[in-house]
Order: C-alpha cells, then sequence, then structure tokens
C-alpha cells in the first residue's frame, strides 16, 4: 500500500486554526520544550523584520516569510500528533497567547484590536458553535511529553494568560519574555504593532506535512532532519510502555527509566542499543531464526506492541549493560563474581575487535538465559572461548558478516535452553587454518594480537593502541 502524504502551504492562522477540528498533541516520546531566549528573540524579531519590509513595499503583492514545516499525522483519537516542529509550534501559540492578552487589556479598544482579537481566538481555543463564545478551557494544543511539569504550565499560560514571574520552565520565560517584546512594539509604534498582527497571522507561512502513519512521520522526519537530535525507537517505546503502566507505578518506571538511561551512557551505549540486542534475545526465545532483520520498531510493533509489556523487559535491558559495564568501564559489579574473572575479561575484551557485531548477539543471549544460574562463571568462559574460537576460523576462511549470520542466529535458539550449546559453524580443515592465519584479513589482525598477547598477561591492554611493524609497510 502506498504511503499518502500532504503538504500544503498554510498561513499561521490556517495551521493553528486547524487545531479547531484536530487538536495538535506533542505526544509521550516527544523531548520536553527547550526553546530559550535565543530562539524566541530570533522568532519575534524574523517576524518584526519581515513585517518592516512588508510595510515598505511598492507593489500591492504580499510576500510571505516561512517557518518551516511541521510533521504530522494522525493518531487514533483523531488528533495531530506533531513529530517535527514542536518547538515552533508551542512558540507560536505563546506568541499569539502574548498578543492577544495585551489586546484585551486595553479598555478602549479601536476596530483593528477588536479586529485581531476575533482573528486569533480561533487560532487558541475552541468556540461555541452558534454563539461564538470562546471556550478558554478548551486549547488547540495539548502536551503530554513524559514526566514534564511543563505540561500542566503550558496548559495554564494559554487559558488564563498568566506565568509566574519566578518561573524557571522554558514556556513561562519564553511567555514573558513575547509579552515584554510585544510590549516595546506598542510603545514603539501602535501602527507597526498592528501589522505585525496581521503578516504575522496571515503571511508567515509552514509546510504541514501530514502522513497516513506514525512511522511515515517518522521516516520523513528522520529524512528532512538534518539538525538536532531525531527522535530514537527508544523514545516511542518509553512512550508506548508509560501509557500502558498503571497510573500508581508510573513514577516508578520514570525512575527506573531514568536509571537505565544514565547507566547506558555511563556505560558507553545508548538504550535504542539494547533494545536492538533484546530483539536477538527475544527471536532466540522465539525460535526465529529467519536471516532477514526487521527494523526495530517494525519488530517491536507486531502484536500491538505487546513485546514491550512484558514484566522483565527493564530487568533485561539493564542485565544487557551488565556486559558493556565491564567491558567498556573494565569495571566489575557488586555480587556478581564472574565480572572479576580475569579470564571472562579478556576474552570478552579479545572479542570486542572482532570486526562486527555478530559475536555481541549470542553473548547477550547466553547471558539473559544463563546468568543467574548456579556455576554461571565457569559455563560462561568455556562458552566464550569456543564462540572466539569458531567466530575466528570462519573468518579466517571468508571474511564477511554473512558468512556466519545464519549460524549466529541458529546458535542463539540454541542457546536458550543449552547451557553447553554446540558451536560448530562449518567444519574447516586445520590445514587451511594453519594456511589463512599466516596472512590473516587486515580486520582480523587486532583480535588475534590480542589472543597473542593475553594467552601470556592478565593485565589488559589500553582502551586504544597502536600496531608498530617491524618491518617497513612498502620496500622499495
Amino acid at each position: 500500500m502506498v504511503a499518502t502524504i500532504q503538504v500544503n502551504k498554510q498561513s499561521i492562522k490556517q495551521l493553528l486554526e486547524s487545531g479547531k477540528d484536530q487538536t495538535f498533541l506533542i505526544p509521550e516520546y516527544q523531548r520536553p520544550y527547550s526553546w530559550a531566549e535565543n530562539e524566541t528573540k530570533t522568532l519575534f524579531y524574523d517576524l518584526l523584520e519581515f513585517t518592516e519590509n512588508e510595510t515598505k513595499r511598492t507593489n500591492e503583492t504580499e510576500g510571505t516569510y516561512f517557518l518551516g514545516s511541521i510533521v504530522s499525522y494522525e493518531n487514533e483519537d483523531g488528533e495531530q500528533e506533531i513529530i517535527d516542529g514542536q518547538q515552533r509550534i508551542t512558540s507560536l501559540f505563546l506568541l499569539l497567547r502574548a498578543i492577544y492578552t495585551k489586546l484585551t487589556s486595553y479598555e478602549n479598544k479601536t476596530v483593528e484590536q477588536e479586529n485581531f482579537i476575533r482573528q486569533i481566538e480561533p487560532a487558541l481555543w475552541k468556540q461555541a458553535k452558534l454563539t461564538g463564545e470562546v471556550d478558554y478551557t478548551s486549547v488547540l494544543i495539548t502536551s503530554r511529553v513524559i514526566d514534564n511539569e511543563g505540561n500542566k504550565i503550558l496548559q495554564n499560560i494559554l487559558e488564563s494568560g498568566i506565568a509566574d514571574p519566578k518561573a524557571t520552565d522554558n514556556y513561562s520565560k519564553n511567555y514573558i519574555l513575547f509579552q515584554k517584546l510585544f510590549e516595546k512594539l506598542c510603545e514603539l509604534s501602535p501602527t507597526l504593532m498592528l501589522e505585525f498582527i496581521y503578516y504575522t497571522l496571515n503571511r508567515a507561512v509552514v509546510f504541514p506535512i501530514k502522513t497516513d502513519s506514525q512511522d511515515d512521520a517518522l521516516s520523513v522526519f528522520s529524512t528532512l532532519n538534518d539538525r538536532g537530535l531525531p527522535l530514537s525507537e527508544a523514545d516511542i517505546f518509553k512512550a508506548k510502555m508509560y501509557n500502558r503502566i498503571k497510573k500508581e507505578y508510573k513514577k516508578l518506571f520514570i525512575k527506573q527509566w531514568k536509571n537505565l538511561s544514565e547507566r547506558a551512557i555511563y556505560a558507553k551505549e545508548n538504550v535504542k542499543q539494547l533494545f536492538y540486542y533484546y530483539m536477538f534475545y527475544l527471536r532466540a526465545v522465539e525460535k526465529d531464526v529467519a536471516t532477514t532483520t526487521l527494523g526495530l520498531r517494525r519488530f517491536y510493533s507486531k502484536g500491538g506492541f505487546t513485546r514491550l509489556y512484558k514484566s522483565n523487559l527493564l530487568k533485561h535491558l539493564d542485565q544487557i549493560l551488565d556486559l558493556w559495564v565491564v567491558m567498556n568501564r573494565r569495571e566489575s559489579i557488586d555480587e556478581k563474581p564472574w565480572t572479576e574473572n580475569i579470564q571472562i575479561i579478556k576474552i570478552l575484551d579479545t572479542l570486542s575487535a572482532y570486526p562486527n557485531e555478530s559475536w555481541k548477539y549470542p553473548v547477550v543471549v547466553y547471558y539473559l538465559s544463563h546468568g543467574e544460574k548456579e556455576n554461571f562463571e565457569t559455563y560462561f568462559l568455556k562458552f566464550l572461548r569456543k564462540l572466539f574460537l569458531e567466530l575466528t576460523a570462519n573468518y579466517l576462511v571468508t571474511p564477511s558478516v554473512a558468512a556466519v549470520k545464519a549460524d549466529i542466529l541458529k546458535l542463539n535458539v540454541d542457546i536458550v535452553d543449552n547451557v553447553s550449546p554446540k558451536i560448530a559453524f562449518k567444519n574447516i580443515p586445520i590445514s587451511i587454518l594453519q594456511e589463512k592465519v599466516k596472512t590473516p584479513n587486515k580486520n582480523l589482525v587486532r583480535m588475534i594480537l590480542k589472543m597473542v598477547v593475553y594467552n601470556n598477561q592478565d593485565e589488559l591492554l589500553p582502551e586504544k593502541w597502536e600496531i608498530e611493524y617491524i618491518l617497513p609497510q612498502k620496500m622499495e
């Protein structure tokens, strides 16, 4: 089925008014509103400069000022779920609310002021169908960003037009800044102030990009976005899990997720990658040996994201981090004796020099499947050594990822129920290995050198080290 993407140029007024039929939603997986003073002033002064230039035009054709694109899709609740552009659209709501607050403060309003009050109202709130009366509690944008007190603050500002001068959140600070900037403009030139409102509402434009699904919207966003931080699958997964949890456990989940994220950073990993490793564990449990690897979001979304709702998921992700704390931080972990076993640490460090990541998947599957069993330390060391030998032998003969992909997937399945799985990918004659090891593929050199060094010492090599050549690489 071909994806449908709608792109239409709209004025700010047209864009925001579309929220009457489909409310704008800043979803749970988005990051908190982060615009600060610099971005807020830039938006205001850019619009002001555009207004000043337009008022000087000698011809009748009006120009437009492009504010960028807004990427969204209609979610199952009929809301416009914002994938990209939340900073801009939120700031525009705050700016128009600041303008509206000032206009309604005048006792004797001019015809122009009354006109713009009427134009702004349907861009901020829902109105009664027959009377047009404004319902100030029905704002056209809602933020549900996880663990963010600013969600209520944004709602309160748009409802009341009041922000706490002592507040430190970006919503309050930027709203107050917009008020000050607009107040200064009113004092400077009441006429220019009216022109500013007109051009902001009607001649500042955006390109709303609407898609059929979240996946399509995220794909469009990834294609367009070459700045800032793209949304991660982990952000999406966090929101799905958060929404599924009972209210009384939500704070605990946020705490656990925060701890996981911080530990991942400490271990020089990221949460998205943990989900990727975990996917191979789940595939092994489900006895899936297909060589085609689905994308993360597609894999976890199957069956209505049920794989994300298992009670032990966060525990397993944290367990996976044990491996990377040991390898990347070179630290032991309390109550986990294997993390102090120098033989295990050396073989893990040796495997880390393998030319691709295929070794990681069976190691993760083995650790999650047997890490809490008695005598794990002994079994784990034996497993790692066998895995190392098999991977090295196969790469010596066929130096490519594809050469062992199918065998790795079958091994993963075997590992789940077997603490001593058989590791034998291909029957390679010893004579061939003896010949190949004399001139190994250059990608394998570092791992072989580690193997040789660790056969004679327990001290780990530095994280960064260079190879010194005894003979010149090029002979004259």
